[in-house]
């Protein structure tokens, strides 16, 4: 996502001219390193919009073929429109300067440093706002405060994104994906299977798949997983038994998450990358990229302005599963 660049009127004139063009490049390639890094796009389903807000539903799945007999009557099948959720954009500012004693006496570390922090600030921003949505989920929060605003952590059913209740618009029974169990690699194989067994409104098995593994930056929770998944034999089994579990999760460590969970706690949770793009289970939308404005101000600073409008939440909460939650169901093992 690139950034769309405007330059107030006079500055190629004036003692800030020969420092436009390289602060640019720079903020540019600063940009692209941080693009490349973040987690946002291993998590949430990204898209642009052109509103000030987007709606999303879905239909329950069918009924599905009938038998009728020899020339027998066409069946009228129906689905029906699921839970609706809104997603509203909000707009995000920041700025720096840059002083005219800083251009006279040529301070070039100085100089790169602002446009250095301005761009690192955006893009932290951005991983902070995901992970808060996130951490507020794992406790059971169906909102939570980030830089003074509050923000909606609850899926389209309004029950919190991991939550042991999940209603059916159909009224086919509840669900959880919400579970308390430690990470183990026998944990491991539970939730992946209390996952696929996740079903639709309609009751529907969905041929769920996960493939993720998340955890926050912590020493035990990365032991735990790497020891399950990092040989191709059981380290539980005398006789080095085949370990299941080898070769086929991808791992996100996420220090952003860290702050947001409570301290002494080891939450973490399986996604489903496929299913979380195609249903949309955790939404990014993008209406306004980052939009800077260089300008000089009255007291003879460079000032660089930065706009930009998105917002993010949940969806469909099928797309995950999460264990370490401590009022959590029990896993079926």
């Amino acid at each position: 996502m690139g950034i769309l660049f405007c330059e107030g009127s006079g500055l190629n004139d004036s003692i800030f001219g020969k420092s436009q063009a390289p602060i640019k490049m720079f903020l540019e390639k600063k940009n692209e390193a941080y693009e490349e890094k973040s987690m946002i796009k291993e998590l949430f389903h990204m898209d642009k919009s052109s509103n000030f807000a987007e709606t999303f539903t879905s239909l329950t799945a069918t009924n599905g073929f009938q038998p009728v007999g020899e020339n027998g009557a066409y069946p009228q099948d129906e689905s029906v429109e699921g839970y609706k959720k809104l997603l509203t954009h909000v707009t995000w500012k920041d700025s720096f300067a840059i002083s005219r004693e800083m251009v006279d006496d040529a301070k070039l570390i100085d100089m790169k440093k602002a446009p250095a922090n301005f761009i690192s600030g955006y893009h932290r921003t951005r991983e902070l706002f995901a992970a808060a949505l996130f951490g507020g989920a794992i406790s059971r929060e169906k909102s939570v405060k980030f830089r003074g605003k509050t923000f909606d952590t609850t899926s389209a059913d309004k029950k919190c994104l991991f939550d042991t209740e999940h209603p059916s618009i159909l009224d086919k029974g509840k669900q959880s994906n919400c579970f308390a169990d430690a990470f183990s690699n026998d944990a491991l194989m539970a939730a992946e299977t209390a996952m696929q067994n996740f079903k639709g409104d309609n009751g529907e098995v969905l041929n769920l798949a996960p493939d993720t593994i998340v955890i926050p930056n912590l020493h035990s929770l990365k032991k735990e997983v790497f020891a399950a998944i990092g040989a191709d034999k059981d380290p539980a089994t005398a006789n080095n038994g085949f370990n299941y579990n080898f070769g086929r999760w991808n791992v996100v460590i996420w220090p952003y998450l860290n702050q947001f969970i409570k301290a002494g706690t080891t939450p973490w949770f399986l996604a489903d990358s496929e299913y979380n793009e195609e249903a949309g289970g955790a939404l990014w939308l993008d209406r306004v990229a980052l939009e800077i404005t260089s300008e000089k101000a009255d007291n003879d600073a460079n000032v660089w302005k930065g706009y930009s409008r998105f917002t993010a939440g949940f969806n469909d909460w099928r797309a995950f599963i999460a264990g370490g939650i401590a009022d959590g169901s029990a896993l079926p093992m």
